[in-house]
């Protein structure tokens, strides 16, 4: 079997170098591109595992890119950038990012958020549909279906805590079991991204922000999802 590829999105040669060698010597295989273009044209000869992508391209927007790559690709998306605002975080991952690593890094930091998402769980343990509170989940495409057959995309990432709300529905989940399993450095980062997901599925589901009646936050424990769930 061969190793996880990882594709390597930046303007600057030093960071595709360090990032390269880092990952290469973890055992990874690796692909580097100084520019968007370069970087969708070899997208259409081969999908990699996991997407590092710098958001100061010179042909395209970074986080146009994110975005695209997270809701029509379903990729897993890392984003290593130099916007070390917290805004800047918080719209990457509202954009689909799985992750967000700020300039400059530590290469060893790198390495263990890829292998994080990458033991994120890939192969389901149900199907790759699910119906619920009148709601159609289809991971196979990244979709959300309503009653009226009408289609909301949603992004590998907000997929992965969706799919572990239905896994198991009117159980609570805790911070420490959605870190466990689905990867990433506990702390404010996963945090924050945790919850920027779960607001951005709530909205898809058209919850009322001020009273959710699927997914419950039961406050200092964590979350359960209260609806009955069909998978098929």
């Amino acid at each position: 079997m061969s190793a996880p590829l990882i594709s390597i999105l930046d303007d600057e040669p030093a960071i595709r170098a360090i990032l390269s060698e880092a990952l290469t010597e973890a055992g990874f295989r690796t692909v580097a591109f100084a520019r968007a273009t370069e970087f969708e044209a070899a997208l259409k000869r081969a999908t990699p595992d996991v997407c590092l992508v710098d958001l100061g391209l010179p042909d395209r927007d970074g986080l146009s890119l994110v975005h695209r790559l997270a809701l029509e690709q379903g990729a897993t998306v890392i984003i290593v950038s130099g916007r070390a605002q917290v805004q800047d975080r918080v719209t990457g991952l509202e954009l689909g990012a799985d992750d967000y690593i700020i300039k400059p890094f530590d290469p060893a930091e790198v390495v263990a958020r890829v292998r994080a998402r990458l033991r994120s769980p890939r192969a389901p343990s149900h199907g790759e549909t699910a119906r619920f509170a009148g709601w159609t989940a289809h991971f196979d495409r990244y979709a959300l279906e309503d009653v009226e057959g009408q289609e909301t995309p949603f992004s590998h990432a907000e997929g992965e805590v969706l799919r572990l709300f239905l896994e198991s529905p009117k159980r609570l989940i805790t911070r420490a079991h959605m870190q466990e399993s689905l990867g990433g450095a506990a702390g404010e980062s996963f945090d924050r991204a945790m919850d920027v997901r779960i607001s951005r599925l709530r909205t898809k589901l058209r919850e009322d922000p001020k009273n959710p009646r699927l997914i419950k936050t039961i406050y200092g424990a964590g979350y359960i999802f209260l609806g009955d769930v069909d998978w098929v």
